[in-house]
């Protein structure tokens, strides 16, 4: 399906995706419609596209637990959660029309980034969490791993967010998590186009290779430069996803 000459672009974008995403979320910004533009109807888009974010998101999630911001034992509830919840969403994307998510996500985006700009001090430290851990992994692990397998776009960002502000975690920490239950829901998504076939795996595992490296890259700047360096990256992705949101085709 794919030509040769191809292959090295499509690695690019799964490294710069790896990247961006294992800071901020947001990289099927880029890795989606480089699918598009190389022919792969929607479907198979889609189902490839979470073929590579699948090793990406393993690989920050990987990075982080090594450099001790993210103990996986401590992931367990809301990582299965986020299974259930994410299996729920594909299933019931193929009953309900998507299309009014695409009206509404993007006014929830502006929201975030309004936040994080009036809130300078967001995510600098650890707070006093808002909610037990329980509740916390029962209600966004439900409901974020839902809207991923669901929708999509954003779910780092109101992974991170919900950690922050629920939990009260720094960014980093955040980050961190995030990637863990990102991984999750795109797992479970994963598994329902596979089943429907609709998967391109040369496209998928090349750009899955890139994924795993640029996740590292990204993983190593988040854990060495902290808060100050994810938080504008964090604000300029919720901004880009509004605009493509609100205005891409």
């Amino acid at each position: 399906m794919f030509n040769l000459w191809q292959l090295p672009f499509l690695f690019l974008a799964g490294l710069i995706a790896g990247f961006v995403d294992s800071i901020a979320g947001g990289g099927g910004l880029i890795t989606l419609p480089v699918l598009l533009s190389f022919g792969l109807d929607p479907r198979h888009a889609l189902g490839t596209n979470k073929l590579q974010a699948t090793f990406g998101s393993a690989s920050a999630a990987w990075h982080y637990a090594e450099a001790g911001t993210v103990p996986l034992r401590d992931c367990t509830r809301g990582f299965l959660l986020s299974l259930v919840g994410a299996a729920l969403g594909a299933l019931a994307v193929q009953q309900v029309d998507p299309s009014f998510l695409r009206r509404a996500i993007p006014i929830l985006l502006i929201g975030v980034a309004l936040y994080m700009l009036l809130k300078p001090g967001l995510g600098a430290e650890d707070l006093h969490p808002r909610m037990t851990r329980g509740a916390f992994d029962l209600s966004f692990g439900l409901l974020i791993g839902f809207y991923d397998g669901f929708f999509g776009p954003g779910t780092g960002t109101f992974w991170a967010m919900a950690f922050m502000l629920g939990l009260g975690f720094n960014m980093t920490r955040a980050t961190g998590y995030s990637k863990v239950m990102n991984f999750a829901s795109n797992v479970s998504s994963l598994g329902f186009f596979l089943l429907g076939g609709n998967v391109c795996f040369a496209a998928g595992l090349v750009m899955g290779v890139g994924q795993v490296l640029g996740a590292k890259l990204g993983a190593r700047m988040v854990i060495t430069r902290g808060t100050k360096f994810i938080r504008p990256v964090f604000i300029s992705v919720v901004l880009v996803l509004t605009l493509k949101l609100l205005f891409g085709k």
